[in-house]
C-alpha cells in the first residue's frame, strides 16, 4: 500500500464549484490552484476531485466523451499539469476520478461501435442482438436502441446517454454475451490501464473509481469483477507503486479482496453508514442513540480487512444530502471529531468543513436531481457571489446561497469557536497522535446502543480510548484496563474520571491517553 495514505486526510473537490478563476461562473483548475493555501490551513494534505474530462455533461462530467482531455471550462491538460504541480509542491496528493464502466453516447468509441461493420470498437460495448424486445440483466440499467445503423440495443449504466462497457458476463446464457475473461472483455480493461498510464504520467496519484463494483454483468457475489480489479491492482503494483486507487463499491468485505487500497462507507450498501450522521443520525442528540447495526458491521468489517487495506468514512459527497441538512454545527463537530480520530482516511466533502447547507427547491442541474442542493458553490466570503466568481448571478453554474446565515470561510476563519476552526484543530490532534493514523489498532469498547460511543486506538507509541456522549444528558463509562489513564482532550465542557469512571457532560468527547 502507498506509505502516504497512512497520514492522509482527503478533500473533495467538486470542480466546477469551488472556486472559479475566470469569470465565467463555472470552477476550474486555476481556481482550485488559487485555494491551496486554504486547503493546507484546513490542514488536508490528500485531494480528490471529481470528473474534469471532456464530457457531453448530461451527468456532470460522469458521461466522458474524452478520458485523455480535460473538459475545456476547467482549463487544458497543460493547466491539470500544473496543477498537479502546485499540489505537490505543498506536500499534497491529488487523485482523479476514474470512470471505467461507461462513456458519453458521443465518445469516439461509441460512435465507432454503433456503426454496422466490423472495427476495433464493435465489441467495446454491450450490444444485445436483435430489436429493443428482450430482458434485463443483473448490473445493467436497460438498453437503449434505435440510435444506430447497426441492428440490437446497447446496454447502459444509469442514464441512457451512459452506454456500458464491455467487460463480459459473469454468466453467459445468450450468444451475443461474451465472458468475462474473454479477449474482447480484456480489451477494454487494457484500454482502461492505458487512460489510468496516461494521468499518471501526467502526475496524479491515483483514482477514486466510479461504480468500481458494477462492471461485470451477471456475476454472482462479483467474483469476476473482484478477479478484474486485481488485475489492475498488480499493474498499478508493477507500474506505478505509490498510486492509490479506493472504490466507489460500498462494501469493503468485497472491495478490499479486490485489490483496492480504500473502500468508502456509502449511502447505499451493507455498511448502516447513514446512522452515523443522516438517518436519524447517532450524533444528533435529539436521535434514537442506537449505533448498534453499524458497530457490528464495522467490527466485523474490520477485523476481516485491515491487513488488506482502510475503511474510508466521509463527510458526504456529490450524491447525497449535506451533513448540515441533520446536524446542527455543534454536533457536526462531535460528527468530524468521530471521522478524524476512526481508521482509514477520513474525507471532506468541500464546504462541509463550514457546515455548508444543502440547497431546497434548486432544478436539477446536469443529471443532479435531488443531488443538485449539495453541489452549490464555495462559500468564500461575503463578497459577491460569495467569493466564488465575478460573473454575473444569472451565469453562476449554480446559485450560491444568499441566505444571512448561510456559514462562509472567512467568517469562519476568524472565529475561534468555529466549526472550521474545529476540523483544523482535530486535523492536527490527529497528526500529533501516531495511535490516530489510517492504519494503526482499532477496537469498540462499547456495542453502540445508547451513549457513550467508546473506542480504542493504539500502535506501539500510544493507546488512546475515545469516548463520545452526543445525548443532552450526562453519561458513564467504566474503564476496563488496568493501566493508568491520564484525560488529555476534553471537548464542550470538562469530563470527569474517578475511579476508572469516566463522566461525559452532553453533547461532548474525551479521549484519555493510557499508560503503557
Amino acid at each position: 500500500m502507498p506509505g502516504w495514505l497512512n497520514d492522509a486526510v482527503f478533500y473533495e473537490i467538486y470542480p466546477q464549484s469551488f472556486k472559479d478563476s475566470n469569470g465565467d461562473g463555472i470552477g476550474d483548475f486555476a481556481g482550485i490552484e488559487e485555494k491551496l493555501d486554504y486547503l493546507e490551513e484546513l490542514g488536508v494534505n490528500a485531494i480528490w476531485m471529481n470528473p474534469c474530462y471532456e464530457s457531453s455533461f448530461y451527468d456532470a462530467g460522469y458521461d466522458v466523451k474524452d478520458h485523455c482531455k480535460t473538459a475545456p471550462r476547467y482549463g487544458s491538460n497543460d493547466e491539470l499539469r500544473r496543477l498537479f504541480g502546485a499540489v505537490h509542491a505543498r506536500g499534497i496528493h491529488i487523485l482523479l476520478d476514474l470512470v471505467p464502466g461507461h462513456t458519453a453516447i458521443d465518445h469516439p468509441w461509441f460512435i465507432e461501435s454503433c456503426k454496422d461493420e466490423i472495427n476495433e470498437y464493435t465489441d467495446r460495448y454491450i450490444w444485445r442482438s436483435g430489436g429493443p424486445w428482450g430482458p434485463q440483466y443483473k448490473g445493467t440499467a436497460g438498453f437503449l436502441c434505435g440510435i444506430s445503423e447497426r441492428p440490437g440495443a446497447v446496454a447502459v449504466n444509469c442514464f441512457s446517454t451512459q452506454p456500458a462497457l464491455n467487460y463480459g458476463f459473469g454468466r453467459v446464457t445468450e450468444d451475443w454475451q461474451f465472458s468475462a475473461d474473454s479477449p474482447e472483455a480484456e480489451a477494454t480493461r487494457l484500454a482502461m490501464q492505458d487512460i489510468m498510464s496516461f494521468w499518471l504520467d501526467l502526475g496524479c496519484d491515483g483514482f477514486r473509481v466510479d461504480m468500481a463494483g458494477s462492471l461485470v454483468k451477471e456475476d454472482e457475489g462479483r467474483r469476476c469483477t473482484a478477479r478484474l480489479w486485481q488485475k489492475v491492482r498488480a499493474f498499478l503494483d508493477d507500474k506505478y507503486p505509490e498510486a492509490a486507487i479506493i472504490s466507489e463499491w460500498g462494501d469493503p468485505l468485497e472491495a478490499l479482496e479486490a485489490g483496492f487500497h480504500m473502500d468508502f462507507l456509502l449511502h447505499g450498501g451493507p455498511t448502516h453508514y447513514m446512522d452515523l450522521f443522516r438517518t436519524d443520525p447517532y450524533f444528533s442528540a435529539g436521535g434514537s442513540g442506537d449505533l448498534s447495526e453499524f458497530v457490528d458491521y464495522y467490527s466485523k468489517a474490520y477485523a476481516e480487512t485491515h491487513d488488506k487495506g482502510l475503511i474510508c468514512i466521509p463527510s458526504g459527497n456529490h450524491d447525497m444530502a449535506r451533513m448540515r441538512e441533520t446536524l446542527a454545527p455543534d454536533e457536526m463537530k462531535l460528527a468530524f471529531a468521530f471521522l478524524l480520530m476512526m481508521p482509514g482516511c477520513p474525507f471532506i466533502y468541500y464546504g462541509d468543513e463550514i457546515g455548508l447547507p444543502y440547497m431546497h427547491g434548486l432544478k436539477s442541474k446536469e443529471g443532479g436531481y435531488e443531488r443538485t442542493g449539495s453541489r452549490t458553490p464555495m462559500q468564500w466570503d461575503r463578497s459577491v457571489n460569495a467569493g466564488f466568481s465575478t460573473a454575473p448571478a444569472s451565469e453562476l453554474y449554480l446559485p450560491v446561497n444568499t441566505d444571512e446565515c448561510t456559514p462562509d470561510v472567512q467568517t469562519q476563519m476568524s472565529e475561534p469557536d468555529s466549526l472550521w476552526a474545529h476540523v483544523r484543530d482535530m486535523i492536527g490532534f490527529r497528526r500529533e497522535h501516531s495511535a490516530l493514523a489510517s492504519g494503526a489498532g482499532f477496537r469498540f469498547l462499547s456495542d453502540g446502543r445508547g451513549c457513550p460511543l467508546v473506542f480504542e486506538r493504539y500502535d506501539d507509541a500510544e493507546h488512546l480510548i475515545i469516548a463520545f456522549n452526543p445525548s443532552a444528558e450526562v453519561c458513564e463509562y467504566l474503564i476496563s484496563a488496568e493501566a493508568a489513564a491520564e484525560l488529555i482532550l476534553s471537548y464542550n465542557g470538562t469530563a470527569k474520571t474517578a475511579d476508572r469512571t469516566i463522566s461525559l457532560p452532553p453533547g461532548s468527547y474525551a479521549v484519555l491517553s493510557l499508560s503503557l
